[in-house]
């Protein structure tokens, strides 16, 4: 499974303008439609070595064409808070009004964020609420939710006992450690017989491929997995089982019961293969929707307020501003052929 990042190039056709929130309200001052014409927006996509985030960069591509957005050209800030503070330098030195990132290291990016907030450019944040600085809107899913959701799964399936091994993303991240706190809150409440091994891999895939490998040698009784970003995990896992003698299909005995987190393609066709059990799907198509969406309507001088939105969510109050948080499902055989979910919708 490689990195796709030529995806990000992909035209995209450009069809009606995405209708507004009811919620939603015009504020006074300069904005795209006060000067008659359309504000650019600065998209930095967070990593390129993730299927979750090349599915996004294809979404977001389709989006601006969608939305009729004006963006700059688009960056890639590779994991590295460093890239992303220069990035989003040159979106302000070339007229952004309208920033959208991913800060894959959510407490390095105050500073940046207090010098957009100065110069008046409103920043969308996308899976990742900055720890501090303000930001216009947060487009993200419970992430809480889906550590909770992955441990009754997991809980339930293994009948309340056995071993189970967390790959962590990284503890940085509010989204590490949101999944990694809630797992282990509801391991501790619900099924105390199950002994829960972390393993902490940074969102790296060789990280947790050779720490899963030494939990293993260690470990051989295992029985559960938890892969907080199968789109970083899904193929060193697989692989590591396999040469390991240990990927066996649900049903059959040694089956080491598995649920991930991402929603991708290749977790869909794991699911239907029997080589994973489960997958809570992030929805990158909403992420990119709402992203573009909401860096229009920043730009355009409208506000929103916290409540229930037309799309299935709930916008949220922040310290530092808002969050829209979007519905995540959990997949499984039963459901994992949903043409409404994205995986099932964007090429491999």
């Amino acid at each position: 499974m490689k990195p796709r990042s030529s995806r990000i190039a992909a035209a995209a056709a450009t069809v009606a303008v995405l209708a507004g929130f009811t919620t939603a309200c015009n504020r006074d001052g300069d904005s795209a439609s006060a000067n008659g014409g359309t504000a650019k927006i600065g998209i930095d996509l967070p990593r390129a070595d993730s299927d979750f985030w090349n599915s996004y960069a294809q979404y977001v591509d389709r989006e601006t064409g969608t939305q009729s957005v004006s963006a700059l050209p688009v960056s890639n800030s590779q994991n590295d808070v460093t890239k992303l503070v220069a990035n989003v330098k040159v979106f302000q030195n070339t007229g952004a009004k309208a920033v959208v990132m991913a800060p894959q290291d959510t407490g390095a990016i105050a500073s940046t964020l207090d010098q957009l907030a100065a110069e008046k450019i409103p920043v969308i944040s996308v899976d990742t609420r900055p720890d501090k600085g303000d930001v216009y809107m947060v487009v993200r899913a419970d992430n809480k939710a889906y550590g909770t959701k992955s441990c009754e799964y997991l809980g339930e399936q293994l009948g309340g006992k056995g071993k189970v091994a967390e790959l962590q993303g990284a503890l940085s991240s509010i989204n590490g450690r949101d999944r990694s706190e809630a797992f282990a809150a509801c391991m501790k409440e619900k099924f105390p017989g199950i002994e829960v091994i972390e393993l902490a891999t940074d969102w790296k895939g060789d990280v947790a491929s050779a720490k899963l490998q030494s939990t293993l040698a260690a470990h051989p009784d295992l029985d559960g997995i938890y892969m907080q970003a199968g789109g970083v995990f899904l193929q060193p896992t697989l692989s590591l089982l396999k040469q390991k003698g240990l990927l066996k299909p649900a049903g059959e005995p040694g089956h080491i019961t598995i649920i991930s987190n991402d929603g991708i393609p290749q977790e869909f066709d794991a699911i239907r293969q029997g080589h994973i059990d489960a997958t809570i799907s992030q929805p990158a198509d909403l992420y990119a929707k709402y992203a573009v969406y909401y860096a229009k309507a920043a730009a355009e001088g409208k506000t929103f307020k916290p409540g229930p939105t037309d799309h299935g969510s709930t916008v949220i109050e922040l310290p530092n501003g808002l969050e829209d948080q979007l519905p995540a499902p959990l997949v499984t055989k039963k459901n994992v052929d949903d043409k409404a979910l994205w995986g099932n919708n964007v090429s491999k």
